[in-house]
């Protein structure tokens, strides 16, 4: 498999519609284009998703690792069908959206990811207010290459690390003499990949997690066949290169609790028939949206997985685990206060049914949610406290966390790593439990390493077998496969 990333200039230059541009241009060259993004971001893949009919791949190195970003890209062409394998005019052809500006961010970035799978990078700049300029920024990028800091993690993973700015796509610039500028003004070693036109049907709204989803406002697809005219997709497959392949074996990984691969080992999970398998029950409704395709393959892998519609209306089903991820339960709070699930789900937890709930699934494990108008709804009320909402966000990071204990998701001393991005803050007492003291009367599963878990230094609220944390973490932390080993042990019973 071929591949390239797609990195901006700066966050908000367009690289989710370049990216749905690039793709659709080389499928119409005849090339099989394979989603992906990098970063820990849901959002944009559920666009790539509604674009191509195929899950985009999640690849971040500080949650995967690099065999785990390289393994997980790579199971994502296993299904392509490849009518002369290794032949780059037939071969299928990655496209990684960066996260950000190419070379933003501590934990890891655009520019890591490249590094890690040892692809190219094609700069996106929104060209809507410049043109000569644009050839000095993509230069400017392309020499920065060897000033950049790549993560640790990465240099000693990777023999020869690099970043390397092949080409451009000029995002909002106009047909004709703008565009022929631009293209003109690129050094000779630059590709000029091409452009897109602004156009309204390209703007996706908005909100406070970011875009909306890919299902609830898809870019038109008049409107990315539109964009794709003027990319050029046989200069998109000449500047990919072959991704890095994998080198260790499936289930190996980091020590410390991070697999380092995108589905990790056994750890004592479970396997087999689906009729001995445990049954974990996955929310899966406008509540709660952000699921990794890895996870949700790590799952049926290991379990049977049976979805559910908290705040449809849905009761939770016959399960031997539930897994809550997060999304927007704060749009849905009066659905989900009067949803049979969350009662079941209190009376099963309190019986020593294993729940994890990540960020909206902490939420919804919460006693109250406050939304920011003031309203006030009855969650579940498995864990202690309340969660109010706010303007601002209150986390945006990588996490990284140790497990103080055994638990259902880590064992004692592991290192956890995920990422946060939440709008809302947990409080004992929020719910009128004024009396609770987070030191003497709450548990919690993880200790903070990086990040701001729910009190700063602590995330994973505990009570019974149900742990609630703000982080969301990757399958390749381990954290599913505990799970399900939890869930095989309470199917089996005392």
């Amino acid at each position: 498999m071929y591949g390239l990333v797609l990195g901006g200039t700066a966050s908000g230059v367009g690289k989710t519609v370049a990216a749905l541009a690039v793709s659709r241009a080389l499928s119409e060259a005849g090339h099989d284009p394979v989603p992906a993004k990098a970063g820990p971001d849901y959002i944009d893949p559920s666009h790539h998703a509604a674009a191509l009919g195929r899950p985009s791949r999640t690849l971040d190195t500080w949650m995967q690792g690099v065999e785990g970003v390289r393994r997980n890209l790579h199971r994502a062409a296993a299904d392509v069908d490849r009518a002369a394998p290794g032949d780059p005019a037939t071969d299928a052809v990655a496209v990684v959206e960066g996260m950000m500006g190419l070379y933003d961010g501590s934990a890891t970035s655009t520019a890591a990811t490249a590094a890690a799978l040892d692809v190219p990078v094609v700069l996106v700049v929104d060209a809507g207010a410049g043109m000569q300029s644009v050839g000095a920024t993509a230069l400017g990028f392309r020499e920065y290459a060897a000033h950049a800091d790549l993560p640790a993690h990465v240099r000693d993973a990777v023999d020869d690390p690099r970043v390397d700015v092949v080409g451009v796509v000029a995002q909002k610039a106009h047909t004709g003499r703008h565009a022929d500028g631009i293209r003109e003004a690129l050094p000779d070693d630059i590709a000029w990949l091409g452009h897109v036109p602004p156009a309204d049907d390209l703007m996706v709204p908005d909100r406070h997690l970011g875009l909306e989803m890919g299902d609830e406002a898809p870019v038109p697809e008049a409107a990315i066949a539109e964009a794709a005219e003027t990319v050029d997709g046989e200069a998109a497959a000449r500047a990919a290169r072959p991704v890095a392949p994998p080198s260790a074996a499936e289930g190996s990984g980091r020590g410390g609790g991070v697999a380092g691969t995108d589905t990790p080992g056994g750890r004592g999970a479970a396997g087999g028939t689906d009729g001995d398998r445990p049954t974990v029950a996955v929310a899966a409704d406008d509540a709660f949206r952000f699921v990794y395709p890895a996870t949700r393959e790590r799952l049926r892998e290991l379990a049977t997985v049976e979805p559910f519609a908290p705040a449809a209306g849905d009761d939770l089903p016959d399960c031997d685990a539930v897994y809550l991820p997060g999304g927007y339960p704060e749009n849905h709070a009066a659905a989900l206060s009067s949803s049979p699930a969350l009662s079941t789900l209190a009376d099963r937890a309190a019986d020593g049914l294993p729940v994890l709930g990540e960020c909206g699934g902490l939420m919804a494990l919460s006693a109250s949610l406050t939304t920011v108008d003031g309203e006030t709804h009855r969650m579940a009320g498995i864990l202690p406290g309340g969660v109010r909402m706010h303007d601002r966000y209150r986390a945006l990071d990588h996490v990284e966390l140790r497990a103080t204990g055994d638990g259902v998701t880590a064992a004692a001393g592991e290192r956890h790593r995920g990422h946060e991005f939440h709008y809302s803050s947990h409080a004992l007492g929020e719910a009128g439990d004024a009396s609770v003291s987070p030191d003497a009367d709450a548990r919690f599963a993880f200790d903070v390493e990086r990040g701001e878990g729910i009190d700063g230094d602590r995330d994973g609220l505990v009570a019974h077998r149900t742990v609630g944390t703000y982080a969301h973490r990757h399958p390749a932390s381990g954290a599913f496969d505990r799970l399900v080993a939890a869930a095989d042990e309470y199917a089996r019973g005392p």
